[in-house]
């Protein structure tokens, strides 16, 4: 088994960790907090004063750590990982960082003559504690086979999320998404509550609508995602409806903010002339106001 550097050991970091040391890897652990450090030599890890000491003699050396300043110190700092960094190392930093920085440590790195990928992790404490973590790899194609072995010591799901630094936007974009989602789904529960609708129908049907399952798999793969923007449900009647949401929360006092911001979007898509197209061209309206290419 590969000598593997780990630092970072906090709730998501101690977990993964341990899930290495069940699986028979030889692990040199470093963290801030000492009682972390000892939590996982009573596992049977060695301990660390630094990063470079655990990164001494290390083939393997993975970051877990809570932003990317933390990320830079532990690699190039005073008694930083690469002060005792093998060229035939390769560093995989699992955090959840900026993804600027992570091309900006991974572009460093490279031209120290070291190797560094990036792969975040998807779900939550209880998935790192059981060994299912969602890994999602941005590594060149050589850099994710050499890694795969160690990276499934912790996860149960590798994607390739297709080269280095594409780990860390797929783990963004999905947070934005299920963070935004959160509040919007928290505005629509209040609306079924202040309306004195159940929870429980409401749950029921939209479970199997795209206000549950998501446009990604469902209204936009069968309609903009194939270049199909004949109605099925036009932006102007999506409009309408939106409009009616938004005067009953305003007559009974629920505060949907989230709900009047996507008003304005649809509203601006309606006077960019695509208000008799399906719902599903909000996609092109929002990329048109970016500069992005239009598709269709």
């Amino acid at each position: 088994m590969p000598v593997i550097a780990f630092i970072g050991l906090g709730q998501m970091g101690a977990p993964m960790a341990r899930n290495l040391l069940k699986q028979g890897h030889t692990l040199q652990v470093f963290d801030v907090d000492l009682r972390a450090i000892r939590a996982l030599v009573d596992k049977g890890a060695s301990a660390a004063a630094t990063p470079a000491e655990a990164a001494k003699g290390a083939e393997f050396v993975i970051t877990m750590l809570p932003n990317g300043d933390l990320v830079r110190t532990v690699l190039f700092g005073e008694n930083g990982v690469c002060e005792q960094l093998s060229r035939e190392a390769l560093v995989i930093d699992m955090s959840t960082i900026h993804p600027l920085q992570t091309d900006a440590l991974i572009g460093e790195m490279t031209e120290r003559g070291f190797s560094m990928m990036d792969v975040p992790v998807g779900r939550t404490s209880d998935h790192a504690v059981a060994g299912t973590l969602l890994l999602l790899a941005g590594g060149t194609p050589q850099q994710v086979e050499r890694a795969t072995p160690v990276l499934m010591a912790m996860g149960n799901e590798l994607i390739n999320a297709g080269g280095p630094g594409m780990g860390i936007r797929v783990k963004l974009i999905n947070n934005y998404m299920s963070i935004a989602l959160n509040a919007l789904s928290a505005e629509a529960a209040v609306l079924c509550e202040a309306l004195g609708l159940s929870f429980d129908v409401a749950l029921k049907v939209m479970s199997g609508t795209p206000a549950g399952r998501g446009h990604f798999t469902t209204s936009w793969a069968n309609k903009v995602l194939k270049g199909d923007l004949s109605p099925a449900f036009m932006i102007d009647l999506a409009h309408k409806d939106l409009g009616i949401a938004l005067d009953v929360a305003n007559q009974l006092h629920v505060p949907i903010p989230l709900g009047a911001a996507s008003r304005e979007v649809y509203n601006q898509a309606r006077a960019a002339g695509r208000g008799r197209e399906d719902w599903t061209a909000l996609l092109e309206h929002v990329r048109a106001t970016a500069g992005l290419k239009q598709t269709h």
